[in-house]
C-alpha cells in the first residue's frame, strides 16, 4: 500500500504489475522537432495476462492521442507552407481529422487490424469530423501530405508508445494503417468528385437549356459563374450526336480533351444531341475538330463565333438549325460551320438562314445592277457553260467570265464552284420569293432576251430574213 501511495504521489498509475506514467507536455525545440510524447514506466512492462496483443501499448496510445494530434499539426505548420496559409477554421478541421485518425488507429488495432494477415479496413468516418467543404479546399494530393506527416510523427514515437518487446509490432501496424487511411481518403475524394460531377452535369445541362431557350443574360451569367466560366472570347456552340452512355462519362471526355487543347468548355447532353459551348478558341471550327472523338457518329455543326456568352444564343440556334439540315449535304465536312449550311437550312424552314441569304447574298447582287442577276440566270440555264450563257446573252464569253467574277466579289460565292453555285441559286429563289429588302427596290424575275437559248444569227442570215 505504501508503495502504491508513493507511486500515485509521483503521478504514476499502478494497475497490477504494470505502471503507466502520463505523457509529458509537448515541448518544441528549434531544430529538434517534438519531444518524446510517452516514456516507458518500467523496462519490464508487458501485456496483461490473457489480454489482446498490444493491449498495453494501446492504452498508451489512447492517453497520448491528444499530444500526437497536436504534434502532427505543429509538424504540418513547420513543413507544409500551404498549410500555414489556410484559414483558421480549416486548420481546426485538420486538427479534428488528426485526432479522429489517432482514435481510428486505436480502434483499428483493437479490431485486429494490426495482424499481418488482417483484412480490416479503416472506416471512412475518420474524415467525417470535417465538413465536406474541406474536400473542396484541400486537394487529394495535399491530404496525402497531411497523412504522411501524421504517420511520420507517430512512427517517431513508436519507441515511446510501445512497451518493451512490442515496438516492431506497432511499427508494422502503423505502416499498414497508413496504407488503409490513404485508401479511405481516396474513397472520400472519389465520392466527393462523383457528387460534384453529377451536380456540375445538371448545372451545365440547365445552362445549355437556357442558351437554347434564349433566357436573359443575367440567368446565363449566374449559372456560368457557378461553373467557373471565365467567358474568354470568342464563344461558339457546337452540336453533334451524343456517343451514348453515362452523361458524366461523356462530359468527362469533353473536358479532358478541352484541357489538352487549352479551351474553355461547358457541355450538356439533350436527348441524343451533345451541345458544347467553347470559349477562348480563336478558331472554333479547328478547336471542335480536336474534340470530335467526344461526339457520336454523324454531322457536327459549329455556330458562328460571338463576343461573349450573353450572345451565344444566336450561335446555339444556328448550330442546331444546321444540325437538323446537315443530312441534306451528305458530303459535308466534319465539323462544318453553320454558315456553310445556309441553303439546306433555308430549305428546312430556318427563318434566319432565309434572312441571311436574302440580305447578305441576294440584296448585294440586286444593288449591283440587273446585269449580274441576268448573267446568273443565263449561266444557270446553260448548265454552267460559259459559251452557252454568252450566246444566250449575245455577249462575248469573256464578258460572262468577268460578270461571274463580279458576282463572287459582291456576294462572296463563286458561281464557278458547284457548292457556291447551289447557294446562289437558293439565294436567288429566296430573294425573289421574299423581295422586301431594306434599301433595295423589288427586283422582278429576270427573263432572258428574245432569242435566248437559240444560236445567234450571223449577218448573212439576218439579211436573208429581211
Amino acid at each position: 500500500m505504501a508503495r502504491a501511495r508513493s507511486a500515485r504521489s509521483r503521478g504514476v498509475s499502478v494497475t497490477g504489475d504494470h505502471c503507466h506514467r502520463p505523457p509529458p507536455p509537448i515541448r518544441r525545440r528549434a531544430g529538434l522537432g517534438v519531444e518524446p510524447l510517452v516514456s516507458a514506466c518500467q523496462a519490464g512492462a508487458v501485456s496483461e495476462p490473457g489480454g489482446t496483443e498490444l493491449s498495453a501499448t494501446l492504452r498508451r496510445i489512447e492517453r497520448a492521442a491528444g499530444a500526437l494530434s497536436t504534434a502532427s499539426v505543429a509538424r504540418m505548420d513547420e513543413t507544409l507552407p500551404w498549410f500555414r496559409e489556410l484559414p483558421a477554421d480549416q486548420r481546426s478541421w485538420v486538427m479534428l481529422v488528426a485526432q479522429a485518425g489517432v482514435r481510428s488507429l486505436v480502434q483499428w488495432l483493437h479490431q485486429g487490424g494490426g495482424a499481418t494477415d488482417s483484412t480490416q479496413e479503416v472506416s471512412d468516418e475518420v474524415f467525417a469530423a470535417a465538413p465536406q467543404a474541406l474536400a473542396r479546399s484541400i486537394t487529394l494530393q495535399q491530404t496525402v501530405a497531411l497523412i504522411k506527416v501524421t504517420i511520420e510523427v507517430v512512427e517517431e514515437q513508436v519507441s515511446h508508445l510501445a512497451v518493451k518487446g512490442e515496438e516492431q509490432l506497432l511499427r508494422e501496424a502503423v505502416l499498414r494503417f497508413s496504407r488503409e487511411i490513404a485508401f479511405a481518403a481516396a474513397r472520400v475524394y472519389a465520392r466527393a468528385a462523383e457528387t460534384r460531377g453529377s451536380w456540375d452535369a445538371r448545372l451545365q445541362a440547365l445552362l445549355v437549356d437556357a442558351l437554347l431557350r434564349g433566357d436573359s443574360p443575367d440567368v446565363l451569367a449566374s449559372r456560368a459563374a457557378a461553373l467557373g466560366w471565365s467567358d474568354a472570347p470568342p464563344v461558339a456552340v457546337a452540336v453533334g450526336r451524343s456517343p451514348g452512355g453515362e452523361v458524366a462519362a461523356v462530359l468527362h471526355t469533353v473536358y479532358r480533351q478541352a484541357r489538352r487543347i487549352g479551351v474553355e468548355v461547358i457541355g450538356g447532353v439533350h436527348g441524343d444531341r451533345l451541345v458544347i459551348v467553347l470559349g477562348g478558341a480563336p478558331d472554333p471550327v479547328a478547336a471542335t475538330e480536336k474534340l470530335l472523338t467526344a461526339f457520336g457518329e454523324g454531322p457536327v455543326v459549329v455556330g458562328p463565333a460571338v463576343p461573349s456568352l450573353d450572345e451565344a444564343t444566336d450561335s446555339a440556334r444556328a448550330a442546331l438549325a444546321g444540325f437538323r439540315a446537315a443530312p441534306a449535304w451528305p458530303t459535308a465536312p466534319r465539323p462544318v460551320p453553320a454558315a456553310d449550311l445556309l441553303p439546306e437550312r433555308a430549305l428546312a424552314g430556318d427563318a434566319e438562314a432565309r434572312r441571311r441569304l436574302r440580305h447578305d447574298v441576294y440584296a448585294p447582287l440586286a444593288r449591283a445592277g440587273g446585269e449580274l442577276l441576268e448573267t446568273l440566270d443565263a449561266f444557270f440555264a446553260a448548265g454552267g457553260t460559259l459559251e452557252s450563257a454568252a450566246r444566250a446573252l449575245f455577249v462575248h464569253p469573256n464578258t460572262v467570265r468577268y460578270r461571274l467574277k463580279r458576282v463572287a466579289e459582291v456576294a462572296g460565292f463563286s458561281p464557278l464552284t458547284p457548292r457556291d453555285a447551289f447557294t446562289l441559286q437558293v439565294a436567288l429563289t429566296v430573294g425573289r420569293l421574299d423581295p422586301v429588302v431594306p434599301g433595295v427596290a423589288p427586283v422582278p424575275t429576270q427573263t432572258l432576251p428574245s432569242g435566248a437559248g437559240k444560236t445567234p444569227q450571223t449577218g448573212d442570215d439576218r439579211r436573208r430574213s429581211l
